[in-house]
Formats: structure tokens, C-alpha cells, sequence
């Protein structure tokens, strides 16, 4: 798809997906997760566009009414790599009981900080996903997150065991690209809009390398869609899959 380079390494099925030194990196960043101006701007800029694929992305696997203002009403939600929660409280306000997830200890104490101080009830927890027997959830969501973890395939496959039979998963990483390797690491790091340390190139996926790891783990996935950047519009959803892209994924 696009100009997305292959693969050249095998990723491993059956193991630890927590990566320590990853973590870490995030762990340290915990205390102005939810500064705009801070080392997560960058996500504070992207979230409005993921949360606009969601909420489409929501009202056609379920057939909502695209006008309310709560469409994850009295189902669950699981959010993997939730970092400080700037995905969890918006679930949560769209109507659903959310969880969520996270390598680093100190993003789960600044999350349910920032949850309690805006009257939210989310359960945080840290840890390994698979080892935390949480149970299925209707929606899980993962967002720039698998970039990040050691062994892919063990990490797909706890995401499907977390899925219900009619849930719905969704998941945006960045694409494998020349294009993503010079905006997203060299450009952006240097220029300190990603703290530096955030990507390994070496570690991003193309969508038909997801595909093949969603489907070894029983799930089909949905069409992507790009995440792009342009001068006039800002970041936004596109055709253009090059840089990052957003898909969803179901029980085959």
C-alpha cells in the first residue's frame, strides 16, 4: 500500500510485549501528558483526528444514532497504551465504561489523577495485557502503540482475546515508509515535536504486515485510513496511508 516498505525481519509470535526501556521513555513524560504546549503536543494535536475516525468507526459497526451525544452507552471499553488517558476520558464521556491500560505506572497514576479531577470514572491499571485477565470489552482501542512493543504477534492476539464476538477493535500506527522514517523520526525529533527516543523506525508496520498479524489472530481488517499532515489543513484523515494510518478490525 502506498510506498511502505517491507519487512525485512521476522516478528515473533508468543511472549513478553512489554518493552522496559519503552516504558520508561513514557513514564518520564507522565507529568505533562496532558499539557497541550508540552513533550505530548503532538498527541494533544492528533487526538481530535482519531477521535473523529472512532466515532465514525463506532456508529457503523453498531448502527447508532450518528446525532448522540453518547453512542458507547452501555457497552465497555478497553484503551491499550492509554498513556495518561487522552483517549479514555473521551470514551468515557461518549457513554462508555472504560479501562485503561498501560506499560508505565506513572502515565496510570497521572490518568486516574486527571480522571477523578474531572468527575470521571475509568479504571486504570498497569501491566503486561495478558496478564491482567481483564475479560472481553464491546470496543478496544490502541493507538500508537504497537510501534512500541517487543513481540507484535503476542500482542495482536491478547488484543483479540480482549475483543467480544461483536466488538470492535481499533488501531493506528505509524506506516513503514521513507516518508514516515524522515517526518516522524528524523524531522520530528530534531525539531522537538516527538521527545527524542520516542520511534525506532525499524519497529513501524505497513498495513498489510498488520493484516497479516490481525489475521493469524482471527480478525479482519477493516479498510485504513491515513492520518496525513498538510500546511492548509493541519493533520487530518486522508487516502494518503504514508505517513500513519488508522484502520479497524473485527472477529473474521
Amino acid at each position: 500500500m502506498n510506498d511502505a516498505i517491507p519487512v525485512s525481519k521476522t516478528i515473533p509470535t508468543g511472549g513478553q510485549t512489554i518493552r522496559p526501556d519503552e516504558a520508561a521513555h513514557f513514564g518520564r513524560l507522565a507529568k505533562d501528558w496532558w499539557d497541550p504546549k508540552g513533550s505530548s503536543a503532538m498527541l494533544h494535536k492528533l487526538n481530535p483526528v482519531r477521535l473523529g475516525f472512532v466515532r465514525e468507526a463506532v456508529d457503523l459497526h453498531w448502527g447508532g444514532d450518528v446525532r448522540g451525544r453518547k453512542p458507547l452507552a452501555g457497552k465497555s471499553a478497553l484503551d491499550v497504551g492509554c498513556g495518561a488517558g487522552l483517549l479514555c476520558e473521551p470514551l468515557a464521556r461518549l457513554g462508555a465504561e472504560v479501562t485503561g491500560v498501560d506499560a508505565a505506572p506513572e502515565n496510570i497514576a497521572a490518568a486516574a489523577l486527571h480522571a477523578e479531577a474531572g468527575g470521571l470514572a475509568i479504571r486504570y491499571m498497569a501491566g503486561e495485557l495478558g496478564a491482567l485477565d481483564l475479560g472481553q470489552f464491546d470496543c478496544v482501542t490502541c493507538l500508537e502503540v504497537i510501534e512500541h512493543v517487543a513481540d507484535k504477534g503476542a500482542f495482536v492476539h491478547q488484543l483479540a482475546e480482549s475483543l467480544a464476538d461483536d466488538g470492535l477493535l481499533i488501531l493506528s500506527t505509524p506506516n513503514r515508509t521513507a516518508k514516515s522514517r524522515l517526518l516522524m523520526v528524523t524531522a520530528a525529533e530534531t525539531a522537538g515535536l516527538i521527545p527524542r527516543g520516542t520511534h525506532d523506525w525499524d519497529d513501524f508496520i505497513a498495513p498489510d504486515d498488520l493484516e497479516q498479524l490481525l489475521a493469524a489472530a482471527g480478525l479482519q481488517m477493516g479498510e485504513p485510513r491515513g492520518i496525513a499532515f498538510s500546511a492548509t489543513k493541519g493533520l487530518h484523515l486522508s487516502s494518503d496511508l504514508a505517513l500513519n494510518y488508522i484502520v479497524t478490525a473485527r472477529r473474521a
